[in-house]
């Protein structure tokens, strides 16, 4: 009976380090890598909002969390034209050298997905 708990013991404990194991290894690799957005930025908007970290880790990590967030919306905005620009008759067939430009009215949609609200100001036309 006793050795059935030890063997218990032993694997709750090692399920507990593995939980962590995956975390403390990001965290890691946090230290060498350089966000888009830089610390600094990260650190003032969130010291403006009342957050003070004390590791550089965390600001990276929201750092990051900020990117994957502006690039999911992006994407979704770039999705939002290329289906707008594809309804449209066009007189030539190159689709090669198409640019895209953001637009409102790609980005209000793609940002109402995520629960932001943006309307262009009554001044605007």
């Amino acid at each position: 009976m006793s050795d059935q708990k030890n063997i218990e013991n032993a694997q709750s404990e090692s399920d507990s380090k593995s939980v962590g194991h995956p975390l403390s290894d990001f965290l890691a690799q946090l230290e060498d890598y350089t966000p888009t957005i830089p610390d600094a930025v990260t650190a003032s908007y969130l010291n403006s909002a009342g957050f003070e970290a004390s590791d550089p880790r965390i600001v990276r990590l929201i750092s990051l969390a900020a990117q994957k967030f502006i690039s999911e919306i992006a994407n979704d905005a770039l999705q939002h034209c290329k289906v707008r620009s594809s309804n449209l008759p066009t007189k030539n067939n190159k689709t090669k050298d198409r640019r895209y430009t953001l637009t409102m009215e790609d980005l209000t949609p793609a940002l109402a997905e995520y629960g932001v609200t943006v309307r262009k100001p009554y001044y605007y036309v």
